[in-house]
């Protein structure tokens, strides 16, 4: 289905753009005008997220007793994909390792390209869970092959956008690999991942909510309508922040939020061809030198924790960017926030019942805020969210390369039109 054209889902388009000007004024062309300027699939990508998420949430439980038997038995969980969706394993470890009592780690695609079984953790039997938008980039089915031939002790479950992509269709005659396709209307059109990245972070969630299904849902329910507040009230207030001369932005956070910070920091960089420079760090790891990168002209997204101990740090980082007269501007992400942490300049994302979920499902609220900063930026650039990078610097898919394995016996060229997450 298209969440983005749903009667409900325009009803509650003429809805918001009734507050939120800056979105009446996107909407009021035609679709083919919007196409035309090259926002169109961005923005209702963007939108679509808070109804898209419930919908997953519901496909999800209906797949309870399968998963189940992939995780039977685990003493590990890996998490793994590239660029975006690296990051979403970022956003998911922490809960599921919560959840679930086994040691979950999110390790990059490329780094088990070229350290295979090495780069596993050593407890047996394991789960290694691919995370896909397309499912065609040449790492995606790369690493699944490889790790099959070398480590036969991991079974494989694919989360995909992409019902048709290599990744869901490569390995049905292996009974050690598992394909969860999610709604065809999760797979962005745009270059960049939206509702995409978001998505596999729902469902991926659910594996730590295998017995729990109701409260599961809830969990998904209580996100969308935080989401659909940050785009009610907050739409224009990104749009402005964007509107700022800042070359260089910041995100901070802590914990799962780090996962987020990495999105939102990559989002920025390219949406805007590079024009803004980006880093993400934690509150803490900031001090550790990469402060020195936080100067005049550099936008602080601060994702604000609602756990009174982390908070209590974050806290005390943006004192110090404060009395040092570092940045631009902070804008902070959060619950409740703080007033004597806010300058006046400073820009306030108020996420009410963020609290109650807690920090290790916020990631997606704070992806969401990335997400429409890094979508007006590219705007006031003059460039098109749906293809930022004019220059084809990259593409929707990462494009074919040579796959090397083990022992320098064989190679393998990838034949993909290249999702690079």
């Amino acid at each position: 289905m298209s969440f983005s054209t749903t009667a409900a889902f325009s009803d509650w388009l003429n809805e918001i753009s009734e507050r939120q000007p800056e979105l009446a004024k996107l909407l009021s062309t035609s679709t083919e005008e919007q196409q035309r300027q090259g926002y169109f699939h961005t923005l209702h990508e963007i939108l679509q997220q808070p109804s898209s998420w419930t919908h997953t949430s519901e496909q999800m439980s209906t797949l309870a007793s399968t998963l189940r038997g992939c995780i039977a038995g685990i003493q590990n969980l890996v998490l793994t994909g590239s660029g975006s969706s690296e990051y979403a394993g970022d956003c998911v470890r922490l809960i599921l390792q919560k959840r679930l009592a086994v040691n979950v780690l999110a390790i990059g695609g490329g780094v088990l390209l070229t350290h295979d079984a090495k780069a596993l953790p050593p407890e047996k039997p394991g789960l290694v869970v691919s995370l896909a938008r397309s499912g065609d980039s040449p790492e995606s089915v790369g690493v699944v092959s490889l790790l099959l031939e070398v480590a036969p002790q991991f079974r494989h479950l694919v989360l995909t956008c992409n019902a048709n992509g290599k990744l869901a269709t490569s390995f049905c005659a292996d009974s050690r690999v598992r394909v969860v396709a999610l709604d065809d209307g999760t797979n962005d059109r745009s270059l960049v991942m939206t509702s995409s990245f978001t998505n596999l972070v729902i469902a991926a969630q659910f594996l730590g909510f295998l017995n729990q299904q109701g409260a599961y849902q809830s969990l998904c329910r209580k996100l969308s309508a935080i989401a659909s507040g940050v785009i009610r009230d907050h739409f224009g207030t990104l749009a402005t922040a964007a509107e700022l001369n800042f070359r260089r932005a910041v995100f901070l956070g802590t914990g799962a939020r780090f996962g987020a910070a990495r999105e939102g920091a990559l989002k920025m960089l390219e949406m805007t061809a590079g024009q803004v420079s980006t880093m993400a760090e934690t509150y803490l790891g900031l001090r550790h030198g990469p402060m020195s990168y936080v100067h005049a002209d550099t936008l602080v997204v601060c994702f604000l924790s609602s756990d009174p101990t982390a908070r209590a740090y974050e806290c005390d980082l943006m004192r110090e960017l404060d009395q040092k007269g570092l940045g631009m501007l902070k804008l902070i992400v959060g619950d409740d926030v703080p007033a004597d942490i806010v300058r006046e300049q400073d820009v306030v994302i108020d996420c009410p019942g963020l609290s109650e979920i807690g920090d290790d499902t916020a990631p997606v609220i704070d992806v969401l805020v990335g997400q429409l900063l890094g979508f007006f930026r590219c705007l006031r650039a003059g460039f098109r969210p749906d293809s930022p990078s004019e220059s084809g610097v990259i593409n929707r898919v990462v494009q074919s390369f040579t796959l090397h394995f083990p022992g320098g016996a064989s190679t393998q060229t990838a034949n993909s039109s290249g999702d690079g997450k």
